[in-house]
């Protein structure tokens, strides 16, 4: 993708549903009893990869992707099939991390595997955890990664401390404490993502958060629950970023979800100075939902670590790009779980941004950046990683020259119409 500087960005848009609510939709649905409907589902490869993967589990599915409408016929807790081939992942760490607290209690065994990237992303994260609870799960490759074999298993419950923040390392077990012989408990070092533990609730299951503790009973059924996906914060979150820094803009990004332990962007921006309201602020299905509006703003570096890192995780690469506008410096500290992501996302961002004329340096667990320099067009190589090649849209949008965005397309992974909704906006 070719990227030029634009003078301004105005408008309305409305960026795709959630991907993590989308992933949990299919997934809880699918063990459920009944029907769920799920308006508003993110048509990106990795939720149509969750999608495949209960398909070959005996769940039918219908997507009408005209509409972004999903419906799951579900076949209740103890209802899924031998799937009659591995089942793929794509590229997708939810899926892969997610679907093996489910297959883990299982009558039957699986094979799961997914692209070159997720054959790189730590599995023990889950595979130890779930092996405490009785589960018998193998990485093939006997490096901790995909392909994994599941043997299902009976599973017991127990109290896990969780050495990451993590919500798929959570939901994988709290998924297979449905299934398991006692009450399971978790614990993280800080508040991860919540969305399973909402949509757990709304579909029946006895689930109770205290503080950084989470408490689930084995459950005997789930029954279904529509749910409406709202907007994903870490797509609308290139829009904040692009509005925030680019000249005579005013964006309006509309029905975006604001939970709590994800919302830390807006943290983020408002202490670096940001022009920044959220309107018709109301909730749906437990999920806190806003519009956001952003004007052109001056920036100021920051510091930015501890608890509000979980809740902004994905957003990180897009801060660094915001930092390098920003007057002042901007440590990015606590944030190792980069490393793990699709890409090496401190290395990635920290060789692409020098390669534009950023004053960036990597350190163990994040970035210093010292904002204030001119950045120029570049080559980009973005791993084919989402995040990444979206952040170089934004900041190629602010610069003089072109940027070139090797691997742009795969932005598919979680925003198929991201370009559209930037050319749009830049009219």
């Amino acid at each position: 993708m070719i990227i030029t500087k634009v003078n301004h960005l105005r408008g309305e848009i409305t960026v795709p549903g959630d991907k993590s609510i989308s992933h949990r939709s299919i997934m809880l649905g699918a063990i459920s009893k009944g029907t769920t409907v799920t308006r508003n589902f993110l048509q990106g490869a990795d939720c149509l990869s969750s999608i495949e993967c209960f398909r070959r589990l005996g769940v039918s599915i219908e997507n009408d992707t005209a509409n972004n409408i999903v419906t799951i016929y579900g076949l209740g807790l103890h209802g899924l099939k031998a799937p009659d081939a591995v089942l793929d992942t794509g590229n997708s760490g939810t899926t892969t991390r997610l679907i093996s607290g489910i297959l883990a209690a299982q009558n039957f065994e699986s094979i799961l595997n997914g692209d070159a990237s997720i054959q790189k992303r730590p599995m023990k994260r889950i595979i130890e955890p779930l092996g405490q609870m009785g589960a018998h799960i193998e990485s093939m490759n006997k490096n901790g990664c995909a392909p994994l074999h599941i043997y299902g298993s009976r599973l017991h419950g127990m109290n896990y401390t969780s050495p990451v923040a993590s919500a798929q390392v959570k939901s994988a077990i709290l998924l297979a404490g449905l299934y398991a012989d006692s009450k399971t408990q978790v614990t993280e070092p800080a508040l991860s993502r919540n969305h399973s533990e909402l949509m757990l609730g709304a579909f029946g299951a006895h689930v109770v958060s205290a503080g950084k503790t989470v408490t689930i009973e084995p459950a005997k059924e789930l029954y279904a629950c529509d749910v409406y996906v709202p907007g994903d914060i870490s797509s609308a979150a290139y829009f904040i970023a692009a509005g925030l820094m680019t000249p005579d803009s005013e964006i309006c990004i509309k029905n975006v979800g604001i939970n709590p332990t994800r919302d830390g962007i807006i943290r983020v921006c408002r202490q670096m100075g940001a022009d920044l309201t959220l309107e018709n602020i109301h909730e749906t299905a437990g999920e806190p939902v806003a519009d956001i509006i952003v004007k052109t703003s001056t920036l100021n570096g920051t510091v930015i670590g501890g608890d509000i890192i979980p809740a902004l995780i994905d957003e990180i690469p897009v801060i660094a790009v915001m930092a390098c506008f920003a007057s002042g410096t901007t440590i990015i500290k606590d944030a190792q779980e980069l490393k793990v992501k699709e890409s090496n996302r401190i290395d990635v961002m920290v060789s692409n941004l020098k390669a534009m004329g950023a004053d960036i340096e990597a350190t163990d667990d994040g970035m210093i950046i010292h904002g204030g320099r001119t950045l120029h067009g570049a080559d980009i190589e973005s791993h084919l990683d989402h995040r990444i090649a979206m952040s170089f849209a934004v900041a190629g949008s602010l610069c003089e020259g072109e940027t070139n965005i090797r691997g742009g397309q795969c932005v598919n992974i979680s925003y198929p119409s991201f370009y559209e909704d930037f050319r749009q906006l830049a009219r």
